[in-house]
């Protein structure tokens, strides 16, 4: 039986162990860390739980391919807890832009807000609409075989006009400045974001296939997790791998922090690319390319959801929406960022996050790692700028919240160092490295739409792939865990097996 050790139990390790296992490999799971889930994860302080990554969660609906996909990995089934509202706006005198689940609702209230804009508005809608249909394409993209992703073809180009668009772009259309304010902001702050992938993300909250389940993301990691240990499995945690061992340029084991080491046929890394780049491998497999994704991140440009600070308040918040942008009267420097608004959760539509008549607020601010950079080294100045940057936030949260001090019960303020800590990045966040691209360039939306381009392999060295964030187009949990079930069947085909999905 051939072996396989995976480094890092996140969605991409995770789904490269259960499909090694249920392809009769033998697999066993490396984890630094004291959970399952890398960046899918959550904690808990007194009742209150604090989850750093979730915004959505696509494959809900039945019968579609993410769906299956899910429930192969033990994921789904997991409740799926309804919003009504996707990321809605709020100015400072209290004017606010729902942004409805129900495109009849949305209409109405958009038309009463800014009848000059009827004609925008009806394209906005429209334009949601156009994707809520029976054709799985989203699935398609990346489940699919090649037949059927061309058969696909003919949907996209009906829907070529959402593709010049970007969210800022398409605001400036707008006639009303409460909605060119508001609207390039509704996808996580990222204006540039395209245009049709926001608009295929509503019509998928609106097809009830993209939500939230119920606990966040850490309960869907913990049920990834179960469905591994169920097929007999292994996860070691506590366990740093610090070296990938290699015989005659073919990866052969790993070494872990005590020196223990082990031996295996495959060695795949769900960690850093960096890091398993430059120190597990020691930059030995290194060429241009490499090099080039293996350049830090600019520490001077700014990180969008960088620092999030995270409130556990004794206040009902069923009845605000789950996301909200609140625009501020004034621009306030916080961590060095300019903010004239501020990103945030509310999660009183899921009763599991909190106490009994209680809620949770997470703030998203966007600043640079330099920030924190000249701080990470003097615990005390550290923690005094965090404690600073959450009390900034509170005075900001009091203007829409009146006297929300009072009932805040527990404060916790995660930065990009917290993330390096604990889900073991460079630099903040795993993504994959200077993609060197805009959201715009042509290249990354033919990525997004097929998963295109990915690096699975290091030039050089067999024996050897890379899973989850490192080598998808997205930060998305599903394109992680897809690239797990990617890697198994390259595997196979080295191995000359056959690959298998898993029994329902």
């Amino acid at each position: 039986m051939k072996k396989i050790i995976i480094i890092g139990s996140g969605m991409g390790g995770l789904a490269t162990a259960i499909y090694g296992q249920r392809n009769g490999f033998d697999t066993t799971v490396f984890e630094a860390h004291s959970l399952s889930g890398g960046q899918c994860t959550g904690w808990n302080r007194k009742g209150y739980v604090f989850d750093p990554t979730l915004h959505n969660f696509n494959g809900f609906k039945f019968h579609t391919k993410i769906n299956s996909f899910w429930r192969e990995l033990g994921v789904l089934p997991c409740e799926m807890v309804k919003r009504n509202e996707y990321v809605s706006a709020v100015l400072p005198d209290g004017t606010y832009f729902h942004n409805y689940l129900n495109l009849e609702k949305l209409q109405s209230h958009l038309k009463h807000l800014s009848p000059e804009d009827t004609i925008v508005i009806d394209e906005y809608i429209n334009g949601i609409k156009s994707f809520i249909n029976d054709i799985d394409w989203f699935g398609i993209n990346y489940l699919g075989s090649f037949r059927e992703k061309l058969s696909i073809i003919p949907f996209f180009l009906a829907r070529i006009k959402y593709f010049r668009y970007t969210l800022k772009s398409f605001a400036r259309r707008f006639k009303h400045p409460f909605l060119r304010k508001a609207f390039p902001l509704i996808r996580n702050s990222i204006p540039d974001i395209p245009l049709f992938a926001y608009l295929a993300e509503h019509a998928s909250s609106v097809n009830d296939d993209l939500g939230w389940p119920k606990g966040g993301g850490y309960t869907l990691s913990e049920n990834m997790a179960s469905r591994y240990r169920q097929l007999g499995g292994t996860i070691h945690y506590k366990k740093m791998v610090v070296k990938i061992l290699t015989e005659n340029d073919h990866a052969c084991g790993v070494e872990l922090k005590d020196g223990t080491q082990y031996k295996a046929d495959f060695v795949v890394s769900n960690a850093d690319g960096r890091k398993t780049i430059l120190e597990m491998l020691n930059g030995r497999y290194m060429n241009k390319k490499i090099s080039k994704y293996c350049e830090p991140n600019p520490v001077d440009k700014e990180v969008p959801m960088s620092v999030q600070v995270f409130f556990g308040v004794k206040r009902d918040l069923s009845s605000y929406p789950s996301s909200l942008i609140l625009f501020l009267d004034k621009s306030e420097i916080i961590g060095g960022h300019t903010c004239d608004h501020v990103d945030m959760q509310l999660y009183g539509f899921d009763t599991s996050m909190a106490p009994v008549g209680k809620g949770v607020i997470k703030v998203e601010l966007s600043i640079k790692p330099a920030y924190f950079l000249q701080l990470h080294n003097d615990k005390t100045a550290y923690k005094a700028e965090k404690n600073k940057i959450a009390e900034q936030v509170i005075t900001l949260l009091e203007r829409h919240f009146p006297d929300l001090r009072k009932d805040i019960e527990v404060i916790d303020v995660s930065t990009l160092h917290t993330w390096e800590r604990f889900m073991g990045g460079s630099q903040g966040f795993n993504n994959f490295p200077n993609k060197h691209r805009e959201l715009t360039d042509i290249r990354n939306i033919i990525d997004v739409l097929f998963g295109l381009g990915r690096m699975f392999t290091i030039p050089g060295l067999k024996n050897f792939f890379f899973t989850g964030q490192w080598v998808t187009s997205m930060g998305a949990l599903f394109t992680n865990a897809a690239s797990g079930k990617a890697v198994v069947q390259k595997i196979c085909k080295h191995c000359g097996v056959k690959f298998e999905k898993s029994s329902q």
